[in-house]
This record gives structure tokens, sequence and C-alpha cells, in this order.
């Protein structure tokens, strides 16, 4: 049985990875005024958080059609399809999948609900495209995706506010105290939504405290895979990641960015940890 993998922008794998890996991926957009970017097509990273400094934009899950007719497309060489999406409790591309999967013949279309999102969403989808090189079932590779969701745990700090305030996450009153008082949220994913974990004064607290809860885990000695993920901040990454890779010989660390789609939510600054057990 031939299985294809399908994901969305928001896992933020690289193209040539995707290409190596044979991993299809369908966009989701963010729209400044009249117009609309596809990200990871029609705007880069830098492009975006060059704009998004003048106008904050509003982001939009893929038409339906684009489902259907890249299914339409894998059913001439596939008898089944995984797709991986990012959470259905901040965005509706996995029900957009799950409706395409039911309109198109010829192809088993299995969606699955990462509740999260950017290289922590891809941590699954490279797990399902290895399986499916191996030719897996897509029954074996949902099981596996599960097991992992077991683990799965990410943190992110939030450095400017105004994107959840503008967001609607934070009032405005909320957002210009927290700024006075250099409060930096960290934010994690509960029943696949987005919620408050932590208030924390200053960066470098904030930071600390993400470092402690991986460490929490990290320090058992299991072998674990994790990912250290920027909104616009690479040299701060990289340092973050050489620091956690020094303290965690045991953990598989790997660097990862926020694209337009999720930067729009969480606003240049940002940087996440997420990791689980392999």
């Amino acid at each position: 049985m031939k299985t294809a993998i399908v994901t969305d922008s928001t896992a933020y794998i690289p193209k040539e990875l995707r290409d190596e890996l044979n991993i299809h991926m369908i966009p989701l957009s963010v729209i400044f005024g009249q117009e609309t970017y596809r990200e990871e097509i029609d705007m880069t990273n830098a492009q975006f958080y060059e704009k998004v400094r003048e106008q904050l934009p509003t982001t939009s899950q893929p038409p339906i059609g684009e489902f259907v007719n890249l299914f339409e497309t894998l059913a001439k060489d596939y008898d089944a399809a995984v797709v991986v999406t990012l959470s259905s409790g901040i965005s509706g591309t996995y029900q957009g999948a799950v409706s395409a999967g039911q309109m198109v013949e010829g192809i088993d279309v299995y969606t699955f609900d990462s509740e999260i999102s950017a290289m922590i969403q891809g941590f699954y989808v490279l797990e399902a495209a290895k399986m499916a090189k191996q030719d897996k079932t897509p029954q074996e590779i949902l099981t596996r995706l599960n097991e992992m969701k077991q683990s799965m745990k990410a943190y992110i700090m939030v450095d400017d506010l105004s994107h959840l305030q503008r967001g609607g996450r934070l009032n405005a009153a909320q957002a210009f105290v927290g700024s006075l008082l250099q409060v930096k949220p960290i934010v994690h994913f509960v029943d696949g939504k987005i919620v408050p974990f932590e208030k924390i004064r200053t960066r470098k607290k904030a930071l600390k405290r993400i470092f402690d809860l991986l460490g929490e885990v990290a320090s058992e000695g299991a072998p674990m895979k994790a990912s250290v993920i920027h909104a616009n901040h690479p040299e701060e990454g990289e340092e973050i990641k050489a620091e956690l890779e020094r303290a965690y010989p045991n953990v598989e660390f790997s660097l990862s960015y926020f694209g337009p789609v999720i930067g729009t939510h969480l606003g240049e600054g940002a940087i996440g940890i997420g990791w689980y057990k392999k």
C-alpha cells in the first residue's frame, strides 16, 4: 500500500527536506489589506517580518479546493494519504482536509490533528514520512503519531504583547500594563488551543523557565527530540540551541522558526521550545 504524506505550511519544514522525504504541502495565507500571500510561496519570512511592523495581517486557512485538487492528483499514484494539520483549535484547516478527503474517490484520506503547530507539528510529519518510506500502513503511522502525542510538549515565550492584543487574546489595558512591567507571558497548547501558562517578568527569566521545563523531562536521560523555534531571531535561536545541546546530550535538537501565519499571532521575538520522547 502506497501512502502519501501531506501537511500544511505551518509545520515550517524546509522545502529541501520536504522534497527529500516526498512531503506534500498545502499553504495557509496571510492577508495584508486586499493582498493575500501564501506563506512559503508568495512571501519569505524576512519579507513578512518587515511588512508586519507596519500592518498586522489576518490569516486564512487553505481553500478546501486546494486539498481536493491535491488528493485527486495523489490518487493517481497512491492508495492512501495521511494528512497532518495544525491544531483544529486554532484553524479550520483540519476540518477542511477532512471534508476534502470525503469528496475524493480513489484514495483513502486519514487526517491527523496535531493539536499544536510549527516544528512540533513538523515532528509528526517527519516521522510519518519516514514510516511511509518504509511502506508502513496508514494505521501503523497513526498509531505511532498518537504514541508521540503522549509526550509532546511545547512552551512559547511571547515578547511583543501587541500581537496578542490585536489578535484578541489580551485587551489594550492588559497589553499596556504588561509592556510597562516587562511581562513576558509563556503560552502553551491545551486541548488544541493556545492558553496562558505563566506570566513572568523579563525575557531572561521567561526563557530560563522554559529551559527548566525541558530540563525536568530531559534530566531523566531518555532519548528525546526537541526544537528551538524563533520568530525572526535566528542568532538567539542558535545560541539557545547550543546552550541546551551542551546541557542535555540525550536530546537531539533542531532549529526552526515561526513563519508568517503563526508569527502573526505571536509577534517578532517569540521563542518556543518543543519536545517529545523518541
